[in-house]
């Protein structure tokens, strides 16, 4: 079926819905989406695809990993790895998949704080489950107005203290030497609302040499004031140190033992330890009866320090940096917006124009992942000698405006438009005779702009439109070496842009069932790919035009009292409109054609999750139900991964002690213990692409809540 004969489709099951549901009592509206931007109206009632994860009580995971939370969110793909050097895999409809490492394409923000750098790099490691409330999730146009590299964008909210005073306690014990421990008080003193949370994870790794540690500690206050002023403050801590990287697989390797871990990965120790903290603040205050004013600041630091497999011969090159990574970054930014709500005509309207400016401060040191032993031999996985040594900033200014207005009554439009300027410097401070001087500077600048119109079908069933543009630089990391080879950094790259457009309906009843389904087509001109992996370096070329398309579906079905069922579906066609060369290893010259037409790696064709929940009294039990097409794992498109299904049951019971509750709770994950793989590296230079998922796992946990 062609993409058109899908929308075509699509037209037949809305009005078929329009028909059914139109006789239904009105609904009661979800609360609004911080995300969206919007006061006036519901994440309901707004033209874009958003979905809200409640993360309170009742979970049955270890909360360590953004991935256990987001598998019914339809268009959006997260992976755990199961190498806690590396971050979790994430990608929204198709947008970020080629990141081997942290996040890109997408945009992330922890309580309102960016942790999405200016370049478009994000990381997920410091989102603390066990202080979250909720995840908000935007897919589709709409996600532009956050700027660079909005692909999507992944909110974690964490709770607001308050009355009476509560202290959650928690504890889970897993395969593979897991545990996890956890613990929150929410509460308020003298007109202050506080939420203080700690966590710590430790594991053996589900496979050879990925043992991991992890601590994070989170406070967030917040203070009311007359007037409705309202200020908050929020903090960070987390530190992971020597994480234990085992590296990809091969598929014979896979076959022979998925648990092995590579054997760079012991010969050179291969790990990986970071520690960030960050300060945020934001005040909102009412400036009269219908206009606020809202204004955020942050700041903090983080350092990672990253030994390679990168092999010593590799390093001869004068132009190497080295096999150990030394990052010192210290970044801060500032938002502030204003908005106005009125009436404009008959109907409601909500006007927002605000400013933000971001930088990252990068020391950048590279050196040889070894050194001489002194009896005549080499030590491995050891910092030797210096090969690199920069510092980077990079930064953005933007201005961005956004109005919704319900001009009709049964009808609202919501437009806006942003302008941003991202600029690149860095200063080489690692010169010598065969390694020139690689500074340099750059700067990229777009405005994207994007509008969404909602028809009121019925008092319960929503219809939208919307389309927009998008736009995503390089990332430091992708600007580091250039795709010739040669020395100095890949300022030729352009930004890939994006032309996004979406259809979608909305329905939900008083009974609690809902359906939401969209269809989606983003264009892309100067994509960004690999254009070779060579002696552990990545170095990216624009490669044309690129097509990310799809349809995605997400319905909530209550069954009974006690029954529920959650199904998340998304089917997603992602590929290379245009051929392009590349190089396979060192070579000086592109000749690897990659024909047009070839999918986007990393970028499974189906998934989705069903979750049938049943609760009787003090008990709880559910299933899950996950399933993976199979995924390509190089721009080639010469080898994949194959596609899976996994069932997952959980089972839990509470009991009342005292003030407060106790609950103890059991998950089986990969019931059935199948072998697959649970992520990918994608154009691994070596071949070794796989990253094999566990076999069955069963974790047990205890939570205790005093209130």
């Amino acid at each position: 079926m062609t993409f058109h004969s899908r929308i075509r489709a699509a037209g037949v099951v809305l009005a078929t819905l329009s028909t059914s549901v139109g006789a239904q009592d009105t609904p009661t509206l979800p609360q609004v989406v911080v995300t969206a931007r919007v006061d006036s109206a519901s994440a309901f009632d707004l033209p874009a695809s958003l979905d809200v994860v409640e993360l309170g009580d009742g979970s049955a995971r270890p909360q360590v990993n953004l991935s256990e939370a987001l598998g019914g969110v339809p268009g959006l793909l997260a992976r755990d790895r199961q190498n806690h050097a590396q971050d979790t895999q994430l990608s929204i409809r198709g947008f970020g998949a080629r990141a081997t490492f942290g996040v890109r394409g997408v945009r992330l923000y922890a309580d309102g704080i960016p942790a999405t750098m200016p370049d478009g790099q994000g990381q997920l490691s410091h989102f603390a489950l066990a202080a979250g409330d909720r995840i908000e999730v935007m897919r589709g146009p709409f996600s532009a107005l956050y700027g660079n590299s909005s692909g999507g964008v992944v909110q974690l909210w964490s709770a607001d203290g308050g009355e009476p005073t509560r202290v959650d306690l928690r504890a889970t014990a897993a395969a593979y030497d897991s545990l996890s421990a956890s613990a929150r008080v929410l509460g308020r003193a003298a007109g202050t609302g506080y939420h203080l949370a700690a966590s710590v994870f430790d594991t053996g790794g589900y496979r050879e040499h990925s043992a991991a540690r992890r601590e994070s500690a989170n406070l967030k206050l917040h203070r009311d004031f007359a007037g409705g002023g309202r200020l908050e403050l929020v903090g960070n801590h987390f530190r992971a140190p020597d994480a234990q990287d085992p590296l990809g697989l091969t598929r014979a390797q896979v076959r022979e033992d998925p648990r092995q871990a590579t054997a760079a990965a012991l010969q050179f120790n291969t790990r990986k330890s970071a520690a960030q903290d960050q300060l945020g603040a934001s005040w909102r205050q009412p400036l009269g009866d219908s206009a606020q004013l809202r204004l955020t600041g942050y700041g903090g630091s983080r350092s990672v320090v990253q030994y390679l497999s990168v092999p010593v011969a590799a390093q001869a090159s004068p132009l190497s940096a080295g096999g150990v990574v030394d990052l010192d970054n210290g970044y801060g930014g500032a938002d502030a917006r204003a908005s106005w709500q009125g009436r404009v005509g008959d109907g409601d309207f909500e006007f927002t124009i605000g400013t933000s400016a971001d930088r990252q401060r990068q020391w950048r040191r590279g050196y040889e992942n070894f050194r001489a032993d002194g009896a005549g031999g080499v030590a491995l996985g050891v910092r030797g000698a210096l090969r690199r040594d920069q510092r980077d900033v990079v930064d953005n200014f933007d201005q961005y405006a956004q109005a919704w207005w319900e001009f009709a009554p049964r009808w609202s439009l919501q437009a806006g438009a942003r302008h941003s300027v991202v600029r690149f410097r860095s200063d080489d401070r690692y010169v010598t005779a065969t390694n020139p001087d690689d500074s340099g500077r750059v700067e990229y600048s777009q405005t994207t702009p994007v509008a969404g119109l909602v028809f009121a079908a019925a008092d319960d069933l929503r219809l939208y439109a919307s389309a927009g543009r998008g736009f995503e630089t390089p990332t430091f990391n992708e600007l580091a070496y250039r795709a010739d080879g040669g020395a100095g950094l890949a300022f030729d790259l352009a930004p890939a842009v994006s032309g996004n457009v979406e259809l979608g309906a909305k329905w939900r009843n008083d009974a609690g069932a809902a359906i939401e389904a969209a269809l989606f087509r983003a264009d892309t001109e100067d994509e960004l790919a690999v254009a070779r992996n060579s002696g552990g370096r990545s170095s990216y070329r624009n490669v044309g035009r690129a097509r990310r398309q799809g349809a995605e579906l997400a319905a909530d079905v209550p069954i009974g009292p006690a029954w529920s069922l959650r199904v998340a579906a998304t089917w997603l066609d992602a590929y290379f409109r245009d051929g392009f060369p590349l190089c396979t290893g060192a070579c000086p010259v592109p000749a690897v054609a990659v024909a047009a037409g070839t999918p986007i790696p990393g970028v499974p064709r189906h998934f989705g999750q069903l979750r049938l929940q049943w609760q009787g009294g003090p008990w709880e039990a559910a299933l899950e139900a996950w399933a993976n097409s199979a995924v390509n794992v190089d721009d080639r498109g010469t080898a994949s991964a194959p596609g899976y299904g996994l069932v997952h049951v959980e089972l839990a019971r509470q009991w009342r002690a005292g003030d407060g509750r106790l609950r103890g709770f059991a998950r089986v994950d990969n019931l059935f213990d199948r072998q697959y793989i649970g992520s990918v590296i994608v154009n691994e230079g070596n071949g070794r692409y796989y990253e094999p998922g566990p076999g069955r796992a069963v974790l047990l946990g205890l939570e205790w809540q005093l209130r």
